[in-house]
């Protein structure tokens, strides 16, 4: 079969590999979508290695359909030949076919096409594990999505929006603003000319203070913020593409009873992955099917593009997810 291999000058190639044998535990799929992740790009920069045993091609999420199923995968599944699934890797999904282990895989949702299906697992399972399981979020609370334009942001808006809570998230121009309109976030801030923290002190003060802050940009304003949730908010740091550091009044964190919870989604064991595709199947996928969520797909390439792909994330140009169609 053929994959994307990273070359040695960081480039890619759609080069020929060996096919995979599939453990007795796993199902194989005919992979027909790959959906890129900003890990994809850390990985290509020897940044993101992928887990052992993982194939050395990057990939995290993908549709097709099944093509073999192991024994093992038969025995405790009800997974059959031809049914069209999606799935969340750890890695390995930029190519013609990919080994899943049978529970790592979910149906492709009524009404949803191979590319909306691929651009689902990692990003609707990393906004489901934040909201819900870390973040304890419930209707009509508030929750404060930072970088409203990023693909994990074009998910979380909607899903939380679906489950009747408020959502504030923040963008870096009207025009960004303007392209997120359909996400339908209760109130979007342009950094450019408003201060966030700002925003979240009058908030605070009309008593709509942040339940659940789900944070990919950290740095000074971070530190700045946390001032400005509600007694015993949680604030998820997923990622810090403003910076590692920042200063935080400890008084208000103990006084209020609020918590940082660090988390990311591949740190997870297989039991626990299991446990959140589980959970968006029997919550979310409802949703979906309905047309309530819908993945926001911003450009489709086929997989021999997939340098140009990842310029896209690259440039920072996307507001959704970009799909490379495999088959």
């Amino acid at each position: 079969m053929k994959a994307i291999l990273i070359n040695n000058d960081k480039s890619l190639s759609w080069s020929e590999v060996a096919d995979p044998i599939i453990k007795s535990d796993e199902v194989l799929v005919e992979v027909h979508a790959a959906a890129l992740n900003r890990a994809d790009l850390m990985q290509r920069e020897g940044d993101y290695p992928p887990p052992p045993g993982c194939p050395e091609w990057m990939g995290l999420e993908i549709s097709g359909i099944i093509v073999e199923i192991g024994k093992e995968a038969k025995e405790k599944s009800n997974w059959k030949i031809g049914d069209k699934v999606c799935a969340l890797l750890g890695g390995g999904g930029y190519a013609e076919y990919a080994a899943v282990k049978y529970d790592m895989l979910m149906p492709v949702p009524k009404n949803c096409s191979m590319v909306e299906a691929a651009a689902i697992p990692e990003a609707f399972a990393t906004a489901y594990l934040n909201m819900f399981m870390e973040g304890k979020i419930q209707s009509g609370n508030t929750l404060l999505m930072n970088a409203g334009a990023s693909g994990l942001a074009s998910v979380v808006i909607p899903m939380a929006k679906a489950f009747d809570i408020r959502v504030i998230t923040t963008v870096l121009s009207d025009e960004i603003a303007n392209s997120i309109k359909h996400l339908n976030a209760d109130i979007v801030v342009n950094t450019s000319k408003e201060n966030i923290a700002d925003v979240l002190k009058e908030q605070f003060e009309k008593g709509h203070s942040v339940d659940v802050a789900i944070d990919c940009l950290g740095g000074e304003i971070m530190g700045k913020c946390i001032h400005y949730l509600t007694h015993g908010a949680r604030w998820i740091m997923i990622a810090a593409l403003a910076g590692t550091k920042t200063e935080i009044d400890l008084k208000n964190i103990y006084v209020r009873n609020v918590r940082i919870i660090g988390s990311t989604l591949r740190s997870r064991t297989p039991q626990v992955k299991a446990q959140i595709l589980a959970e968006l199947v029997k919550n979310v996928f409802p949703k979906i099917e309905t047309g309530e969520i819908k993945p926001t797909i911003y450009k489709t390439l086929p997989i021999t593009k997939a340098e140009e792909a990842h310029a896209i994330l690259q440039r920072g140009e996307n507001i959704g997810k970009v799909v490379l169609e495999v088959k």
